[in-house]
């Protein structure tokens, strides 16, 4: 497996680049691959290239459709990193932060910035609240799934998904009660997951984020690799379990509440890569969570890009494909570990 670990991550890196050189040119106003190239690298050097296309293209590529194809791999490698340590921390494969109720946390936090307009952080309020809200659900599924000091996975999962519908339920009371319609419906289409309006300016938040998340997290490797084989072998190998995955949890809540601020809720991801990641280069973190976030960069840019051309000119919340792809997976993970 080690061998061929450098030529698959070589592989996923190309993968990448051509869906996100795929993704800038689709559009109502298509632009040839090699163009789409010739005005990025002329924005970086003149003399790299020479302008050969109308100004309306140069806006078109950098401004409209980069930032959001950056951010679709910014936010499906932060859900498959969150993904792939989760899955670790509780030792269940079918864990993401969908499924445990992180996400709906995230967005019940998010929707009272929106909908109620609580401004306390300033323009961090979004990702403050959605932070918080994440990680108070990360806790209470934990807390519930833990009853009576053991933890089993048709409890995580029940747990998971009551915690997640109450949450749900509390974003749409508080969506269906609000004085301000026009925030309601923004709030209301944002919960199903979208990358639309993405600009320069919102961009380096969830970027910086998932960045340090994931460098955090390939440092925490080894200690994952220990849970895998439980917690009574982890801590006779010198881990100290509950302070480790009480700082994991911290970490994946950070991350998936700021991804949630700026994309909405998109679930699936964090379930399906993990898994197909497992196949390719192995469950090592050390291997398998760079090529989780290349993969669930290549994947989110593919999903954002059916779900602004199935029904173009308009498009549909990136969520909704996500669930398309991600129930069908999710039914068969069930299937394949005998759940069902």
């Amino acid at each position: 497996m080690t061998g061929r670990y450098p030529p698959v991550l070589a592989g996923l890196i190309v993968l990448v680049l051509a869906v996100a050189t795929l993704g800038i040119a689709v559009g109502p106003v298509s632009i040839p691959p090699g163009q789409v190239w010739a005005i990025l690298l002329h924005r970086v050097d003149p003399g790299l290239a020479g302008v050969n296309w109308p100004p309306v293209r140069d806006t078109i590529v950098v401004d409209v459709r980069l930032p959001r194809v950056l951010l679709g791999g910014v936010v499906g490698a932060g859900l498959a990193v969150c993904g792939m340590a989760l899955q670790a921390l509780v030792r269940n494969p079918l864990a993401d932060p969908a499924l445990l109720g992180v996400s709906s946390g995230a967005t019940v936090g998010a929707v009272l910035v929106v909908v109620c307009g609580v401004t306390a952080l300033g323009q961090y309020s979004l990702s403050g609240a959605a932070f918080l809200g994440g990680l108070v659900a990360l806790v209470a599924v934990y807390s519930l799934a833990r009853s009576g000091g053991r933890m089993t996975t048709v409890r995580l999962i029940l747990a998971g998904v009551a915690t997640a519908q109450v949450l749900s339920a509390v974003a749409g009371f508080l969506i269906v009660t609000s004085d301000r319609p026009e925030k309601a419906d923004a709030a209301l289409r944002w919960m199903m997951g979208g990358l639309g309006g993405t600009g320069w300016s919102t961009l380096w938040l969830p970027a910086a984020a998932v960045a340090l998340g994931t460098v955090a997290l390939v440092g925490t490797a080894r200690s994952l690799n220990l849970l895998l084989a439980g917690e009574e072998a982890a801590s006779a190998m010198g881990l100290e379990v509950h302070r480790f995955r009480s700082a994991l949890f911290v970490l994946c809540a950070l991350l998936t509440g700021v991804i949630v601020a700026v994309s909405g809720s998109i679930g699936f991801v964090g379930l399906m890569m993990p898994h197909i990641t497992r196949l390719a280069v192995g469950a090592d973190h050390r291997r398998a969570l760079p090529a989780a976030a290349l993969l669930g960069a290549a994947f989110l840019i593919v999903a954002d890009l059916a779900a602004r051309m199935v029904i173009t000119p308009e498009e549909i919340p990136v969520g909704i494909v996500t669930a398309v792809v991600g129930g069908p997976v999710f039914l068969w993970l069930m299937y394949r570990k005998g759940l069902t």
